[in-house]
């Protein structure tokens, strides 16, 4: 059945029809296999009750609020503040490149977002320095696998939904790794700098500098902190905390004057464009989900693993190939909701905690998003930088390779996942 189920997603999705009428159709089939008549009375509950969550409304918060500070204009100012701090390094422009998208993954927590809302001003600047065309646009898009490590995360919130997990566990949890993620890129783009000899641009800014760019972006570097704070101290859910956050964010660009009804107006229709793909694709994944449950393909999976289930790190290892392979051609979103059921149960029996089973399956997906074939951050750095996307696929090896290498010290070294909410939880 399974197998079936697979290549019946695979066909629908080489003739190019909607990933969500794909999935749907592949959850027929497997009714098909074990009761036809539960189709009418199961399909529309499971893909109501997928999306029936109440922390799943955090989500098209937190996309408004990146909406927001884009059409606001504050991701310019912490670009600028940015560029103060490493631009005068030698490899700056690439520096400022991966500290933005340390700066931008604070409010949006969305890879895609990131990568079209930095990639567009960014690229050209890279290139004028003399960095390629193709390092340029593979480093927006590697950098921008930060964005949904360091909180708030899309990927968290759904991989809390779906095993209970505590959402503030898991953004304090994500906040070492993505910044280790971001040391990763910014050593991969100092090496490229010496390589080609590179000179460094400007000079080392003085303490004025600092201070005006640093209070610019103050508003927006406060956003995180309302997001965090608040969650963790437990004053608000992750889904208040979403709203505040836009909240709070619309009203810094009204005072500041950069937000004007027709960007508020624009931003509201790209939340709900995104944020209705995203949970058509939610509500069809969680309707298999059910459905390999039923069929109790969860425990054979356990049985399947179970020689290894006294080995953490190897069964780590073993759902990451797996995560990774299926991240390359599947939708990320589906393809966390199809295999948290699955893994979840493994990692339990292996006593991995659930917190960095998260943390770990969350940088696997968010590696699928310069993957090729179905590398979504891929897509737009081409796009943006103007570039033939098999030419950027052939050049981003190197980036998901040193994502890779992150992913691999975080299995070894679980007290780099754990040590902060351990701390502060």
């Amino acid at each position: 059945m399974t197998l079936t189920m697979l290549g019946v997603f695979l066909a629908h999705v080489l003739l190019g029809l909607p990933l969500f009428i794909s999935l749907l159709t592949t959850a027929l089939v497997g009714f098909l296999f074990i009761d036809v008549s539960m189709v009418p009375r199961m399909m529309p509950q499971q893909f109501f009750s997928g999306i029936n969550v109440f922390s799943l409304m955090a989500i098209p918060l937190f996309i408004l609020a990146g909406n927001l500070m884009n059409a606001s204009r504050l991701t310019d100012r912490l670009m600028g503040l940015a560029r103060l701090l490493v631009g005068h390094f030698r490899g700056g422009m690439g520096h400022v490149n991966v500290v933005s998208s340390v700066f931008f993954a604070g409010v949006n927590g969305s890879a895609v977002a990131d990568t079209s809302a930095l990639g567009s001003l960014l690229v050209p600047a890279m290139r004028k320095d003399g960095y390629s065309t193709a390092f340029a646009a593979g480093l927006t898009a590697g950098s921008s696998l930060i964005g949904p490590i360091i909180p708030p995360s899309i990927f968290m919130i759904l991989y809390a939904s779906l095993t209970n997990t505590s959402v503030g566990d898991l953004f304090l949890a994500g906040v070492i790794p993505g910044l280790i993620l971001g040391v990763a890129f910014m050593g991969m783009n100092a090496w490229y700098a010496w390589r080609h000899g590179m000179a460094k641009q400007g000079r080392f800014p003085s303490a004025r500098e600092l201070g005006v760019a640093a209070l610019g972006a103050f508003p927006a570097l406060v956003a995180p902190f309302i997001i965090v704070a608040g969650i963790v101290m437990g004053f608000v859910t992750p889904t208040e905390s979403g709203a505040l956050t836009a909240l709070y964010v619309a009203l810094c660009g009204m005072v500041l004057g950069n937000l004007n009804l027709k960007d508020f107006w624009k931003a509201i229709v790209e939340t709900t464009r995104l944020t209705s793909a995203i949970f058509l694709i939610m509500a069809a994944s969680a309707t298999i989900s059910w459905l390999l449950s039923y069929a109790q393909v969860p425990s054979q999976f356990v049985e399947l693993l179970t020689p290894y289930i006294s080995q953490p790190i190897v069964i780590l290892l073993m759902l990451s190939g797996i995560t990774f392979v299926t991240g390359m051609f599947m939708e990320e979103v589906s393809a966390l909701m199809l295999l948290t059921p699955i893994f979840s149960p493994v990692a339990m029996m292996a006593g991995i905690d659930p917190v960095h089973l998260g943390i770990i399956i969350t940088l696997n997906i968010t590696i699928a998003l310069i993957t090729p074939p179905m590398g979504a951050c891929v897509y737009v750095a081409a796009a943006v930088s103007r570039l033939e996307i098999v030419s950027l696929f052939r050049t981003i090896w190197p980036f998901v390779l040193t994502a890779i290498g992150v992913l691999l010290i975080l299995i070894v070294f679980p007290s780099l996942t754990l040590w902060l909410p351990t701390v502060l939880g």
